[in-house]
């Protein structure tokens, strides 16, 4: 086996490919760390939202039972039925 000596222009254009490529794998790294927190973020979102349509459901049929039908004028505090 015979070994040639690399000029040292190639041995520099081989070390900035490998630092960009190295670069490039801790870019990936923490984007998708980034993006595993923000799954997480979007999944207790969707649990919050469970629990507010079930509060918005139940206040709902609360006052359906205690005034019937119609609509509230929140900023007069009013029920005003149909």
């Amino acid at each position: 086996m015979t070994t040639k000596p690399l000029t040292t222009e190639e041995i520099q254009k081989l070390k900035d490919i490998q630092k960009t490529q190295n670069d490039l794998v801790d870019k990936f790294g923490i984007i998708e760390y980034q993006i595993a927190i923000l799954e997480q973020q979007k999944q207790k979102l969707k649990e919050d939202l469970i629990v507010y349509k079930q509060k918005e459901d139940q206040i709902g049929s609360e006052l359906q039972l205690k005034y019937g039908d119609g609509t509230i004028n929140l900023e007069k505090g009013e029920f005003i039925s149909s």
